[in-house]
Order: C-alpha cells, then structure tokens, then sequence
C-alpha cells in the first residue's frame, strides 16, 4: 500500500466518523441507513453522465454486492429484534476484516504479508473493544444476537470482496461506485418497503436533506475505499477503514468533551498499533 493510497483510506475513514459525529437523524437505525442509501443513490446519479457504463463482466458484482447489501440491512433488523444492536454491531464491525482477510485469500489469491496479518488482527480487536466499552456487557450477548451479528459480518465481508472485485475489472472506480450507488438505492427502497410498508417514505421524504447530506459524504468515502481496493490488498483497505472508529473516539473525547477512559486508551493504543503494523506490511 503506497502512502497516498494509505492516507486516502484514513481520510475516508474519518469521513465516515464525522458525518456519523455531526448527522443526528430522528429515525431508527434501519430507516436512517435506508435514507443515507438513498442519498448515495441520488450522488450516484448526478455523476453518472461522467462514468462509463459497467462492461458485462463487471455487472455480476454490482448485483451480488447488492444483494450482499440487502442480507446486511435484513440481518441488521434481525439484530434489533434479537437484543442490543448496539453489542451486537461491533461484533459485526470487528469480525468483518478478518472474514474480508480470509476471503480475500480465496476469492482474489491475495494473501497478505506477515505484518499486514499482525496489523488486520490489531485494528480488529481494537474495533471490538473500543466498541463494546471493555466488553462490560459481553456476558448479556445471547447466542441468537450473536448469530445475527456474525451474519451480518459475513454479508460486510462479502459486499467488500465483491466490490473490491468488481472495481478492479470496471473501467474506473467511479463507473463502478456511481451505478452501484444507484442500484443499491433501489435495493434499499426495495427493502425498506418490504419491511415498513408504504407509511415509511413520507418519513424519510422528511428528513431528505440529510439522506443527501450522509449519502454524498458516505458515498465519498466508500468510493475513495473502493479506488484504494484497485491499489492495494482488499483486506488491509478494509481493515483501515474500520479505524473510523478511532476517529469518533476522538470526536468524542475532544469535541463533545467525553471522557478517556482506560480502556478507549488500550483500544486506541490496538488501532494504531495496527495501522502502523499495516503500513509496515
């Protein structure tokens, strides 16, 4: 991973902290994302006079990333239903690299050097406690919760090896961001309608401002990570990203004025542990 590429990644990672640190959407998790998707679909559609149209081979990816999404947002509803989403999230979050990193080895024969596998495994248990808090709450996680949780780290992994794929085969990364932006939003919708019905489009149609406002800034950050999966290792790209987390830590400690607290330390201390291990490897 060249340094451009590396910082690249780190700037989209800080964009996914901020716009999660500043948007304060008066939704539940799954609407707030359905509306973020949309936004993003909207972004997508603005560029597309600029980008090509994907080449046959690299529509399978856009549709099976799609697909992949729409088992993440499935998955996610089964997670609140099965207890805390907010436990059982970060699982999800801090299994995805390592199943990414796994993937990776078979789907695309890219096995990482011994150092990139050191800094994957570092940034992932850093995710982990860094999100559960010191892990206080761990003995609360029932196994069905915890099933849902690892799905849905499955379903992460696998829309990141496919569009990592898929970015590689397209013509640019752009071509293939914009119109998997834009099929993406009508799988969303497609879902949203499924599981909430007609009532829930006047509910995001009300909040539309900050569908665009997250969708542009998340839709500029998975577009900078999916240009940096056609420069670098998927599984290392992926597993920097997740120092998003670092990032709102941050935001929080010196922006909102929380407190650092022992175990965000070590968390803290594991990520950049990691990052450096990464950029070593």
């Amino acid at each position: 991973m060249t340094l451009f590429v590396f910082f690249a990644v780190l700037a989209a990672a800080a964009m996914h902290a901020i716009w999660n640190a500043l948007v304060k959407v008066h939704l539940d998790r799954f609407l707030s994302i359905t509306l973020m998707t949309l936004g993003m679909g909207v972004a997508g559609l603005v560029v597309l006079p600029f980008v090509e149209v994907p080449k046959a081979e690299v529509w399978p990816y856009i549709i099976a990333s799609v697909f992949f999404h729409m088992g993440y947002r499935t998955f996610l509803i089964g997670a609140y239903q099965a207890g805390d989403f907010a436990q059982t999230y970060p699982l999800a979050r801090g299994t995805a690299p390592l199943l990414a990193a796994l993937g990776g080895m078979f789907v695309v024969a890219e096995v990482p050097a011994p150092l990139a596998i050191l800094g994957i495994f570092l940034l992932s248990a850093g995710t982990l406690v860094m999100s559960f808090r010191g892990g206080a709450h761990l003995e609360k996680l029932n196994l069905r919760a915890v099933g849902f949780a690892l799905g849905t780290s499955i379903f992460i992994a696998s829309y990141t090896l496919s569009d990592g794929s898929g970015a590689r085969l397209a013509a640019t990364a752009q071509s293939y961001a914009a119109w998997l932006f834009i099929c993406d939003a009508f799988g969303a919708l497609v879902l949203c309608l499924i599981f909430r019905g007609p009532k829930a489009l006047p509910v995001l149609a009300r909040d539309w401002k900050t569908g665009l406002f997250t969708g542009v800034l998340s839709g500029a950050a998975y577009w900078i990570v999916m240009w940096a999966m056609t420069k670098a290792p998927i599984a290392s790209v992926a597993s920097l990203r997740e120092t998003s987390i670092l990032f709102a830590m941050m935001i929080s400690v010196f922006a909102l004025g929380e407190k650092m607290t022992g175990w965000r330390g070590a968390a803290a201390l594991s990520i950049v542990a990691g990052v450096v291990a990464l950029r070593l490897g």
